[in-house]
């Protein structure tokens, strides 16, 4: 309201100025510009010249014959200026009618030009708040929250396992919620549980083994597992960050600070809660301390532009190009070291059937579709453990040739390929 009593008082202020000047009449007997008075004042200067002429010719300094040609001149001059003053005409005033309805016509004009253009350019029905005010509905935003659960439950069903996933490993994976459900403790069995299940999309059924995970390692849970879960968390909420998210990413911080993936969701938190400049300020910090291979690189680049704008911040992103990557996290498809072990509760046979399964998946996937340097360098690791040097070497060989344009993700296949004894 004060906003609009501003305005109107701005505008109603330059129509009565522009009104005074359209309505106010005109003094005829006053000249009728600058101009005409300036002329007046000519005809004068003449005047005074031939008066003092008059008296230069009494005291004897000009002949009289010298005297005639000034006259004569400045006469002309004279006659000259007093003709173009004679042909000023003084302006009449308009009739008032007309002034009143041009007068009126020009009011409208100011009034819903001003309006429209801030219709067009502003923000209308956007409140005017001050810092406090913001904050304090920033707060009352992010306590009022729905919880996980109720997210959750307005989220799609799952629809199942992809089309493409292979018969067997899905087998495979439903032996393992079996054998999770005879040993409900089992720390390896939870760990694989929730990453297969992450693979799936199955996103709540992965955040349930996390959380009994979580549960049973206690105090011992790292910084890495309370942003797994998470990270979990957020893919089942459809990216919305609930109050028990947020809990996650405090958890992490308390034991790793300078976690880039939970400063990474902590700045999306905020975002989504009215806070764009708690955001910025973490968000700029992940950015230009990269890298630019980081699986949050992306995102942040892309949308830093419109938080830092929100948060009244002129800010222009480093110019690094981002180049996309995929985590080298839980959620992977295909085993890793962690699965073999894991697998040590089942029968030599069925471990070596989830085992090899696994290996193929990935195996036939990269081979087809390509990946991520991660996923080759996990490839590569596991056929070490299970003791296929032969085949890991000739994935490396593979590898060289796939990365041989990109040092870096060489490099990370390089350690997997050394640790596995099969690097050149």
């Amino acid at each position: 309201m004060v906003f609009w009593l501003i305005i109107g008082a701005l505008t109603l202020v330059t129509i009565l100025v522009l009104a005074r000047q359209m309505l106010r009449p005109h003094d005829l007997s006053a000249p009728a510009d600058g101009e005409t008075g300036k002329l007046s004042s000519d005809m004068k200067v003449y005047r005074d010249q031939l008066s003092e002429l008059d008296r230069d010719l009494e005291r004897g300094t000009v002949t009289a014959q010298e005297a005639d040609r000034a006259r004569i001149e400045i006469s002309r001059r004279l006659l000259e200026a007093d003709k173009t003053a004679q042909a000023k005409i003084v302006p009449a005033d308009a009739p008032a009618g007309v002034s009143r309805l041009a007068m009126a016509l020009s009011a409208g004009a100011i009034a819903c030009g001003a309006f429209g253009l801030y219709w067009v350019m502003g923000s209308p029905g956007y409140q005017d708040l001050g810092r406090e005010k913001r904050i304090a509905m920033s707060q009352e935003m992010r306590e009022s929250r729905p919880s996980q659960a109720e997210v959750e439950a307005d989220m799609p069903p799952w629809p199942g396992p992809p089309p493409e996933a292979p018969e067997d490993y899905l087998a495979l994976i439903n032996n393992l919620r079996e054998a999770v459900a005879k040993k409900p403790d089992d720390i390896r069995g939870l760990d694989l549980l929730a990453q297969h299940e992450a693979a799936l999309g199955n996103m709540v059924a992965a955040r349930e083994a996390m959380s009994q995970l979580l549960a049973i390692k206690g105090q011992s849970a790292t910084a890495d597992d309370y942003v797994r879960q998470a990270d979990l968390m957020v893919n089942a909420a459809g990216g919305f960050i609930s109050p028990e998210a947020e809990d996650m990413l405090k958890n992490a911080l308390e034991r790793d600070p300078r976690h880039q993936l939970a400063r990474y969701y902590t700045g999306l938190m905020f975002a989504q809660n009215g806070r764009p400049d708690m955001g910025f300020r973490l968000w700029r910090g992940l950015l230009e301390e990269g890298p630019d291979t980081a699986i949050w690189w992306t995102s942040v680049r892309t949308q830093i532009g419109s938080l830092a704008a929100h948060a009244g911040v002129d800010y222009t992103p480093p110019d690094a190009a981002p180049r996309p990557t995929m985590p080298a996290a839980p959620g992977l498809p295909g085993p890793s070291a962690d699965d073999v072990d894991a697998a040590q509760d089942m029968s030599e046979e069925d471990r070596n059937a989830m085992i090899q399964g696994m290996i193929e998946q990935l195996s036939e996937r990269l081979a087809t579709e390509g990946g991520t340097p991660e996923e080759w360098a996990r490839l590569i690791s596991v056929l070490g453990v299970v003791g296929d040097t032969e085949r890991a070497a000739a994935i490396w060989g593979e590898a060289q040739t796939v990365f041989a344009d990109t040092p870096d993700a060489l490099a990370t296949v390089r350690a997997a390929a050394e640790q596995a004894g099969v690097a050149s």
